[in-house]
């Protein structure tokens, strides 16, 4: 399955953490710093292979549920201009923690990305910033709509994860997917339960089951659990594993990222020889 008109079938995504930006309580580097931080980290990826590049704020942390500030909005808008200018044919993605859906639309639209990722698109849940107790898929859709932005998709996370999810422990993760799918979602993430932790392969599996929607891999993807997590997935998205030392926080490692390409390669061919895809 194609995810996009703009992306490859199994498609390698990898997660640019733009630094803190003004107002976050890390937040010491300038614009221009802070831009070509994520222009050098997005060309690294590039250059080892990577088909999309997510852009996104998670060095803001403690994170604060939206609506966000202008400073953050602007920030994330210049940033994704600069590498939108860097990388004119790569396909972009936004995240803007926390709940910043609409503010992730509307820099996408003007700055041209094609996707942005929304982590409470259906159901209520219990995050570490907080609660997120109104599913977004409502207003944002009807937002998208308003701004004329119904080109850039919408990738939803289903189970989040950083979240307690006992209040919906009766909701299997498939009747998840299928209530994204019914919402309006183009995609729909899964993930482990914290940032670098694998996802199971059998919650991937069944949340493919579930939907004919895209697929997407959120966390815990290393090159040796590429071809696994790509019988049943149609992008893997990268965000650990390609930093130095594995530690999200840190630089992309230039040769991390070769590698996870290159095990993302090899796997395409494998699920192509047996005809999966």
């Amino acid at each position: 399955m194609t995810i996009s008109a703009t992306l490859r079938p199994r498609a390698l995504i990898g997660m640019v953490h733009v630094g803190a930006l003004p107002g976050s309580p890390r937040g010491l580097a300038s614009i221009g710093e802070l831009a070509c931080g994520a222009v050098g980290e997005a060309n690294a990826l590039a250059a080892a292979g990577f088909d999309a590049i997510i852009l996104e704020n998670m060095h803001d942390a403690p994170y604060v549920n939206a609506p966000h500030g202008p400073e953050t909005v602007a920030a994330m808008t210049l940033v994704t201009v600069e590498v939108r200018r860097a990388l004119p044919a790569m396909p972009l993605g936004i995240q803007i923690l926390s709940t910043g859906e609409r503010e992730a639309l509307a820099v996408a639209l003007v700055a041209g990305a094609q996707f942005i990722r929304c982590e409470n698109f259906v159901f209520a849940h219990v995050a570490d910033e907080g609660l997120l107790a109104t599913a977004a898929a409502g207003p944002l859709l009807r937002y998208r709509r308003a701004i004329g932005a119904e080109h850039v998709r919408i990738y939803a996370d289903v189970k989040k994860k950083h979240a307690s999810h006992a209040v919906t422990s009766d909701v299997p993760l498939a009747d998840a997917v299928e209530a994204a799918a019914f919402f309006g979602a183009d995609g729909v993430i899964v993930t482990g339960a914290a940032t670098g932790r694998p996802t199971d392969v059998a919650d991937v599996e069944a949340a493919r089951g579930a939907t004919t929607l895209p697929v997407l891999v959120g966390s815990g993807v290393t090159p040796e659990r590429a071809s696994s997590l790509l019988r049943h997935a149609d992008a893997l998205i990268v965000g650990s594993w390609i930093k130095h030392g594995g530690v999200w926080s840190n630089a992309v490692d230039p040769s991390r990222a070769r590698a996870m390409a290159e095990a993302v390669a090899s796997a395409r061919a494998e699920v192509a020889s047996r005809g999966d895809g």
